[in-house]
C-alpha cells in the first residue's frame, strides 16, 4: 500500500509520479490547442517532438534516482499527451483527489491505475461534476492550502480557467482544519506572457521560508501583497513577465534544501545558490513549449 504523506511543498520526497513523453502523438490542430503557448509553438512550427521530450524527462527521472526516490510512470497511451501528471490528481495530507479535468484527457488517470490501486479506496475522493479542480493550481503549505482560480463571471469563456471557487469550497469542506486561501489568477485565451494558467505558473513556496512569484499572474493586488507580506519581501524572488513566460515558478523541490530547475534559469538558480539551496539543473525547455515545467509535470505520494 502506498501511505499518502503531503503537507508542503517541500519536505522530502520518497515517493512520485512523473508523466511520460513517449507517444505524444501527432501536432495538435490550432483549433485543438490548451493555452496560448502551445498555440503560438504550434503557429511558428516550433512546436516539441516526442525524443526531446522523453530525453528532458528522463534527465528528471535521473535527478531522482540520484536522491533515492521511488518514481512510478503512467502506462503509455499511443498518440496521446500524458506529460502533466500534475493536472490529473493530487495529494493533500492522506487524500488522493481526482481532478475534474478537461474531457479530452480522462484517459490519462486510466494510465496512472496501477498506482491508484495500491491507495486505500477511502482516501481517494473525486468531487462532483460542477468542481474543476487541476493539481496546478492547489498547493499545501502547512495549515494553509493555496488555492489558484479565477473570480470573473467570464469563466466558462476561457480555456485557461481551470479551477472554479466551487473547488475552493469543495476542498475548504474537506479539509476544515485548514485555511483555504484563493488567489484570482490573470487569464488569456491568446497572449501566453499574460496567461496564468495555474498558480504555480506565478507562485510557488519552496523550502527555508521562501518563494518564487510574479505579480502580474495576480488579478487582485491585495491578494499578491498578502502572499508577499505572509513571507516576507526579503524571501521572495520576484520574476518578470518574460521569466513567468518560461516558467521560472514551476520548478520542483526534493527536500527543503534541494530544488530541480531549467538550466536556462540563470538569474533564478543563481539566487537560489546564494540562499544555500542546492540546484540540480535539467535542460526542460521544450516542455515548456506546452505551457508547463517541472511542477506540472510530477504529482508527489509521499513527503517525509
Amino acid at each position: 500500500m502506498i501511505k499518502l504523506n503531503i503537507n508542503n511543498e517541500f519536505s522530502r520526497l520518497r515517493e512520485v509520479v512523473l508523466g511520460t513523453a513517449k507517444s505524444n502523438g501527432p501536432i495538435p490542430l490550432l483549433k485543438d490547442a490548451y493555452d496560448p503557448k502551445s498555440a503560438e509553438h504550434i503557429k511558428a512550427g516550433t512546436y516539441p517532438k516526442d525524443e526531446d521530450m522523453v530525453a528532458e524527462m528522463d534527465a528528471v527521472a535521473a535527478v531522482f534516482e540520484k536522491y533515492n526516490v521511488k518514481v512510478y510512470r503512467p502506462k503509455q497511451i499511443e498518440n496521446y499527451n500524458q506529460i502533466f501528471s500534475r493536472d490529473i490528481a493530487f495529494v493533500i495530507g492522506d487524500k488522493l483527489i481526482k481532478a475534474n479535468i478537461l474531457p479530452d484527457r480522462e484517459k490519462e488517470i486510466e494510465a496512472i491505475h496501477h498506482v491508484i490501486n495500491q491507495i486505500n479506496p477511502e482516501n481517494i475522493i473525486q468531487f462532483s461534476e460542477d468542481v474543476h479542480v487541476e493539481g496546478g493550481d492547489v498547493m499545501p503549505y502547512g495549515d494553509y492550502i493555496f488555492v489558484g482560480t479565477y473570480y470573473g463571471d467570464d469563466y466558462a469563456s476561457y480555456i485557461t480557467a481551470r479551477t472554479n471557487m466551487q473547488a475552493v469550497e469543495a476542498l475548504q469542506d474537506l479539509f476544515p482544519n485548514k485555511k483555504v486561501k484563493s488567489f484570482s489568477l490573470n487569464k488569456s485565451n491568446t497572449i501566453a506572457e499574460d496567461n496564468a494558467l495555474h498558480l504555480d505558473c506565478c507562485f510557488q513556496p519552496i523550502g527555508k521560508g521562501k518563494c518564487i512569484i510574479h505579480k502580474e499572474g495576480f488579478t487582485e493586488i491585495a491578494e499578491y501583497k498578502w502572499l508577499v507580506d505572509f513571507f516576507g519581501n526579503e524571501n521572495c524572488f520576484h520574476i518578470n513577465k518574460r521569466e513567468m513566460y518560461h516558467m521560472n515558478s514551476n520548478i520542483f523541490s526534493i527536500s527543503e534544501d534541494v530544488i530541480i530547475s531549467e538550466k536556462n534559469f540563470t538569474r533564478l538558480n543563481t539566487w537560489l545558490r546564494s540562499q544555500g539551496f542546492i540546484v540540480e539543473e535539467v535542460p526542460y525547455a521544450e516542455i515548456s513549449k506546452q505551457e508547463g515545467l517541472l511542477r506540472c509535470t510530477t504529482m508527489p505520494l509521499i513527503r517525509d
